[in-house]
């Protein structure tokens, strides 16, 4: 059986059968008609047999590979971000936001290889740029670098705004649970302004996995 999270950019791809992970690009995927058994995300409707919605993927992934009872688990896409919120093992609230989160680890991915820029390289800066969303922060990039910041300066501050509208948006919790390739940024990771724990891209196909059966644990 074939398990998907198939976002904008990229495709988490699970095969239970040998338990092996894939990363595809999505423009990569086969166009021939063959689709996922269970698939969520963004274009999982479109390669996928059966779909589960991408929160509560998240919310039964975090559910799945979080210890504790309470917590807030923060996804940061391509396109969007969205967070669930636990309260002694049950789910408290929950948020979906391509507005302030619109086009964010596109753009970061863009402004990456762009500038030829090594994140694990850089520091992070002491301030953030007034931003309110991918798209719409790269003039505020161009802005910056016109009166006189570096272009890897502008970019990191760019990024801190990014980290800090994402830790506004799920309630500033003390410590937040990461999903999504971001994790793999230690710029955009160091940014937040509380303790981040990192759970890597499979967190939706774990929820995924929880959806069908594979594991079983009363999460919602």
């Amino acid at each position: 059986m074939l398990l998907a999270d198939i976002g904008t950019s990229y495709a988490k791809l699970m095969d239970t059968e040998t338990g092996t992970y894939r990363l595809v690009a999505v423009r990569d995927l086969p166009a021939d008609g063959r689709r996922a058994d269970w698939a969520t995300g963004h274009n999982g409707k479109r390669f996928g047999g059966r779909y589960v919605n991408e929160l509560t993927a998240l919310a039964r992934g975090g559910a799945a590979l979080i210890e504790e009872p309470s917590f807030t688990l923060l996804d940061c896409g391509s396109r969007d971000i969205k967070f669930v919120r636990y309260e002694n093992g049950a789910v408290k609230d929950m948020g979906w936001n391509d507005e302030c989160g619109a086009s964010m680890g596109f753009t970061i991915e863009l402004l990456q290889r762009y500038y030829q820029l090594d994140f694990g390289a850089m520091s992070v800066p002491p301030r953030s740029l007034p931003i309110t969303c991918g798209v719409l922060g790269i003039s505020a990039i161009f802005d910056a670098v016109v009166n006189g910041q570096s272009e890897s300066e502008a970019v990191a501050r760019f990024i801190k705004g990014i980290a800090l509208n994402g830790y506004q948006f799920a309630g500033s919790p003390d410590t937040l649970y990461l999903s999504g390739g971001l994790c793999e940024n230690p710029l955009f990771t160091g940014s937040f302004p509380c303790t981040v724990v990192c759970l890597g891209r499979w967190v939706l196909l774990e929820g995924l996995k929880v959806s069908i059966g594979m594991v079983t644990r009363d999460l919602l």
